[in-house]
């Protein structure tokens, strides 16, 4: 039995595995500031009334998604209502959040965006505002290394 290959290996194995971890954590962090910095953008934004703008060829823009999710202490309502108002295909073990986001917005666009009564109490609205980020139009491509 080569020990040496054995342990060489296992070393690598630990040294990778260790590496993982840390760049597991490197991304929580940064999706932490990303969202800080999203949050912060977007508030400025909308504070100065710009809806868009350009920089260094990125178009940032102002968007709003509507998100739901069941009330707290209240989901088996929520899938007893859903069902009984024929939207028990929503219902698995659990609803999707973005489905349940996207068939909320729906039902309120439907209902002068009010939410229904019969879903009041089971569902959290909000308007989540982030700052959508892509390529600008007409700008060149970055080479990638």
């Amino acid at each position: 039995m080569d020990h040496n290959s054995l342990f060489a290996l296992a070393d690598e194995l630990k040294r990778l595995r260790d590496l993982k971890t840390d760049l597991e954590q490197q991304v929580k962090d940064v999706n932490a500031r990303i969202d800080k910095t999203d949050y912060r953008l977007s508030e400025l934004m909308a504070e100065t009334e710009t809806q868009n703008f350009t920089r260094a060829g990125t178009l940032f823009c102002l968007t709003t998604k509507t998100r739901a999710s069941a009330a707290a202490d209240y989901k088996d309502a929520l899938y007893t209502a859903l069902r009984a108002h024929g939207y028990g295909d929503l219902v698995y073990e659990t609803v999707n959040a973005n489905s349940l986001s996207s068939f909320v917005k729906e039902r309120m666009e439907e209902n002068g965006d009010a939410l229904p009564a019969w879903l009041m109490g089971l569902v959290n609205v909000f308007d989540k505002v982030t700052v959508g980020v892509r390529k600008a139009p007409g700008a060149p491509v970055a080479a990638k290394s």
